[in-house]
């Protein structure tokens, strides 16, 4: 466990992604923390956040993304450039190529990359999309002269209350394909955002660093679900990973979408890793930080 009280004077930190959901949530937790954060916003970008992140003490830099000079310039004085980007091959791959070629040349000693996600490390290739291109990137960090730090924190919490159709609150059911019994990894945004700003200011980080806010089966979400209402839950088994399998084959069919970053059958390709059991994570890192307090999945439900 490190003790924060012990670390070298916060740096400042470079951050790309700055005006999304995850994004600001870590500029604010590393000034909160003591950090300065340089966020790189695009040119004459209109996101009201970019006036938000004023606001709370980030310094905004506007630039051109597809200019590494540009970027280059932007990252002068960085202790650690943090990617909280979103998107496809442009740019999990294109874009965080570029950003990792300016960090590089402006010196900056380490960088943090988006992932967040479940361990794309124990999957194959193949079995999600979005997942092979951050390990395709990751290949490539790996090869650059900078040290990294990836942050795997399992499933946004936060996604159970209505994006992922997992907790069924219309008709007061779980639902679940393949074993009810398998342990899953969830972390809500907002400690994760926490623990990468930690994560930024602490300059002995590993390769990986995995959290998991809440471990949970099928089973103690339907627990969760019944204590957070008051009201009984219960389970929906569709049938088996097989049967999930050949589903997401017809929807990515039927439904393309493969321009849009989470199309159905995306999210459904996630599901399916995480009941396989695959990508569980262990052991964890949650005790690296040991101020944060995870946020538990009966929480986020109760707060819905």
């Amino acid at each position: 466990m490190t003790d924060i009280t012990k670390l070298p004077e916060p740096g400042t930190i470079i951050l790309a992604g700055a005006t999304g959901e995850l994004g600001f949530l870590i500029a604010g937790f590393i000034l909160k923390r003591g950090g300065v954060v340089k966020a790189l916003v695009r040119q004459e970008s209109s996101n009201p956040r970019v006036s938000e992140l004023r606001r709370i003490g980030a310094e905004i830099i506007e630039v051109d993304f597809a200019d590494v000079d540009e970027l280059t310039r932007a990252c002068a004085g960085g202790t650690c450039f943090v990617s909280a980007l979103s998107g496809l091959r442009d740019v999990i791959v294109d874009m965080q190529m570029r950003l990792l070629n300016a960090a590089v040349a402006a010196g900056i000693p380490r960088f943090i990359p988006s992932d967040f996600s479940i361990d794309f490390t124990k999957l194959p290739d193949g079995s999600n999309r979005n997942l092979d291109l951050r390990r395709e990137f990751g290949r490539k960090l790996n090869d650059a002269p900078i040290a990294a730090t990836s942050i795997l924190n399992g499933m946004f919490t936060d996604l159970l209350t209505g994006q992922a159709p997992v907790v069924l609150f219309k008709i007061k059911r779980v639902l679940y394909w393949g074993n009810a019994d398998q342990p899953m990894d969830f972390t809500t945004m907002r400690d994760t955002a926490d623990y990468t700003a930690a994560a930024a200011l602490d300059p002995t980080t590993p390769r990986y660093l995995r959290i998991a806010g809440d471990v949970a089966t099928i089973r103690d979400i339907q627990r969760a679900a019944s204590e957070a209402t008051g009201e009984k839950f219960g389970t929906l088994r569709p049938g088996g990973l097989d049967f999930l399998g050949t589903m997401i084959k017809i929807t990515r069919t039927l439904s393309p979408q493969n321009d849009e970053v989470f199309p159905p059958w995306q999210g459904m390709q996630y599901l399916h890793n995480m009941l396989s059991g695959k990508p569980k994570m262990s052991p964890l890192d949650n005790d690296r930080f040991a101020d944060i307090r995870w946020t538990r999945i009966r929480e986020v439900l109760a707060a819905r």
